[in-house]
């Protein structure tokens, strides 16, 4: 039986492979053909094919989906209000030339923090042309810390829909994860940023793009809100989580005040509480009316309908991995192995991320595979399994991977470039995520 539930694994993981990798299949029908023949190779019977992958799904936008529809909300709002340009300006106009790099890095950790790494990119990358024409600086100097630190925060730190999936696949705690998560993202930003991007601008000294020499935002002309506000309004679900972590650790939930910040650090509540708060200060008090604040807010459903069905897809492949006791098998074959869990986790995601090229796909398959494994982690360790698994899933994006061919014709490099600047880039924070990770364990 333990032998049938191993082909089985793998005969699922294959399939997804090879639909999305060789055959180019939309990652949601690839996960739920896997789902479909390893839930046949396991020996589910055909009527009860879907069965687990359906309850999976379900449950998985239940809880993750909202999440993800509520901070896309939020960042289409700093889009559209023009926050996300008064956040970029204030700190480019303080910034000495030498220190742009690091100012790079921070706007990305910043405005990284509620926005999906594709919407960041898309945001940025005029911004990084920009500066690097302005200075006469190579723009891999520049982008490689821009790029860092959005990578970085899409791995690493929930709301990003990577973190939530292995948050509630594993049964983390999500302020707990995300302060964890904050504290691992700086070393890897710094070094995988401003450090790396130094030695990789001598490799790669290209010039910006002069066809990207602009900047967007809202029209000429419009009121925008003040840089105080924009920052606050990104921080505040991270504050909220945060407070109710530190109640919690501190053992303060039984008092008034202390059950009060628990509620408003349930992430649902901290990401609706923040969405209307976004809603007044990039909305209605700079001036928009009702129906261009409903507008903006509509517009943050369709770029993410695709985002939203991977992700529960991937709820219901792991749900299928879980009930037919496949995971349970494989997690006592990666403990009779003598792995440090938090490694094996590590090098579940690095493999399924260099077979698909989806970091998604990896974090999923890497959550359902190690959940057995953190059910008797203490609550520290199993935030920093998490993590293990968000920093093996962006581990050398390559040519499988979109993110790959985004970066190539944003940046107007060869594919050479690409694989000594983004891909080296990429892996270097996966390995310095793992280590901060390994280190941690030690002292938490």
């Amino acid at each position: 039986m333990t032998a049938q539930l191993i082909v089985a694994a793998l005969a699922g993981i294959a399939t997804i492979i090879v639909l999305i990798g060789w055959l180019k299949i939309h990652p949601f029908l690839s996960l739920m053909g896997g789902s479909a023949v390893m839930a046949l190779a396991a020996g589910v019977h055909y009527p009860d094919l879907f069965k687990s992958f359906t309850a999976g799904l379900g449950s998985t936008l239940a809880g993750v989906g909202l999440l993800i529809i509520l901070g896309s909300i939020i960042g289409v709002l700093l889009i559209g209000s023009g926050g996300a340009d008064v956040i970029v300006d204030t700190i480019m106009d303080k910034t000495p030339v030498r220190q742009l790099p690091w100012a790079m890095a921070l706007i990305a950790f910043i405005v990284g923090i509620p926005l999906f790494f594709e919407v960041g990119v898309v945001i940025l990358i005029p911004v990084v042309m920009f500066a690097a024409h302005r200075a006469k600086l190579p723009v891999v100097l520049l982008g490689i810390p821009a790029l860092a630190g959005l990578s970085a925060l899409h791995g690493l730190v929930p709301p990003h829909p990577g973190p939530l999936i292995a948050i509630e696949g594993l049964k983390a705690d999500l302020g707990l994860t995300l302060g964890l998560g904050l504290l691992v993202a700086i070393p890897c930003v710094v070094i995988s940023g401003p450090l790396l991007g130094r030695v990789m601008a001598r490799w790669v000294p290209i010039p910006a793009r002069s066809d990207f020499l602009g900047s967007g935002g809202p029209a000429a002309g419009a009121k925008r809100p003040g840089f105080a506000t924009s920052i606050g309004v990104v921080l505040l679900p991270v504050v909220l989580m945060l407070a109710r972590t530190v109640v919690e650790v501190a053992n303060l939930d039984g008092s008034g005040i202390g059950a009060a910040l628990v509620f408003t650090g349930t992430p649902l509540i901290a990401l609706t509480i923040t969405t209307i708060v976004a809603m007044f200060a990039f909305g209605y008090v700079i001036g928009k009316s009702r129906n261009q604040v409903n507008e903006l807010v509509g517009s943050a459903f369709g770029p993410i309908a695709g985002i939203l069905l991977i992700v529960g897809a991937g709820g219901g492949f792991k749900q299928t991995l879980v009930d037919s006791g496949i995971a349970e098998v494989i997690a006592k074959g990666l403990t009779d192995a003598a792995l440090p869990p938090l490694l094996a986790a590590w090098i579940v995601a690095v493999i399924i991320r260099l077979a698909t090229g989806s970091a998604t796909v990896a974090t999923i398959t890497a959550a359902g595979i190690m959940a057995p494994l953190a059910v008797g982690l203490s609550p520290t360790h199993t935030a920093l399994m998490v993590l293990a698994i968000g920093s093996g899933s962006v581990f050398l994006s390559h040519v499988n991977d979109a993110g790959f061919w985004m970066v190539k014709e944003y940046f107007g490099m060869t594919v050479g470039q690409t694989f000594k600047t983004w891909s080296l880039m990429e892996t270097t924070l996966s390995v310095v995520g793992l280590v901060c990770v390994m280190g941690l364990s030690v002292f938490v």
